[in-house]
């Protein structure tokens, strides 16, 4: 599927894919790029992807975690 670019870098996700991940209107979404940069990553933020991210620092100084992961 391509959709196209507007003004100010506004992307439109088509109805069939927002309503597939239960996109609504002021939803959140987590915008990333894949380990070589080829990719966009879109990750709506639902309690559930919250709820996955439960504990992945554990052990570790939060601001370590973060700056290795950053350099990753």
């Amino acid at each position: 599927m391509i959709i196209r670019m507007r003004a100010k870098g506004l992307l439109s996700i088509p109805l069939e894919i927002r309503r597939k991940l239960r996109i609504k209107v002021r939803s959140r979404v987590h915008v990333d790029i894949d380990r070589r940069g080829y990719k966009i990553i879109l990750t709506p933020i639902t309690l559930k992807h919250i709820h996955s991210l439960q504990g992945k620092y554990k052990g570790k100084g939060l601001l370590k975690a973060l700056i290795a992961e950053k350099e990753k």
